[in-house]
């Protein structure tokens, strides 16, 4: 257990990579480790799109700095700059050599057992809870693949900042309908050692409800 918490703790988001591949054979156990996860009624309603193509990563980052840029020139004057540096983290998956996008689909299950007398807000909810569990389940696989890639040397960052560009990356990405974009992964050998983050004390996070 000491083990698993050190691993937990010593975890960091990397975005710089070296210039170096990362064996499909690293790339199978990441992901072997990812659909460990667990997921409500083992639905595992999760898949992953392992992009290695140069072309394709360019694509995606290209897409990224397009929206990214076109929300930009919408932003308050005094806070365009600040929004811009914080832009700029979306599409730093560009230099890493192996980009895991993480997708995910609601099951629908209940929704299609219930009769149409069911009102409206119920439904809705119904809709939210199974559209939200699979989001839930894959964030959870996300995080095996995460722990993985550092017990193996490897770096990683979990990304949503790119769902700025969601609509193109689905096109590009060739994502059936019906799937969403949970997460972005760059992964690759670390061109950094990121310092440790603060954490929340946890009376500031936790409540007891004796």
């Amino acid at each position: 257990m000491n083990d698993l918490s050190e691993l937990m703790a010593s975890r960091r988001s990397v975005r710089a990579y070296a210039d170096r591949p990362v064996d499909e054979v690293l790339v199978r156990a990441l992901l072997a480790d990812a659909v460990a996860a667990p997921s409500p009624s083992n639905a595992q309603p999760w898949r992953f799109l392992v992009v290695t193509s140069r072309e394709r990563i360019a694509a995606m980052a290209s897409a990224v700095r397009e929206a990214t840029a076109r929300i930009a020139s919408h932003v308050t004057p005094e806070g365009r700059a600040a929004f811009v540096a914080y832009g700029d983290y979306f599409v730093r998956f560009e230099a890493a050599p192996v980009v895991i996008v993480a997708i995910h689909r609601g099951r629908r299950v209940l929704g299609h057992l219930v009769d149409d007398a069911l009102p409206g807000d119920d439904r809705a909810r119904i809709e939210a809870m199974e559209r939200d569990s699979a989001l839930a389940a894959t964030a959870m696989a996300v995080q095996n693949l995460l722990l993985s890639a550092h017990a193996r040397g490897l770096g990683a960052s979990p990304m949503t900042g790119p769902m700025v560009a969601a609509d193109q990356l689905l096109g590009l990405l060739g994502v059936p309908a019906g799937w969403g974009i949970a997460a972005v992964v760059p992964v690759g050998w670390p061109a950094e050692h990121p310092s440790p983050t603060a954490r929340k004390p946890l009376d500031a996070v936790v409540t007891w409800l004796r």
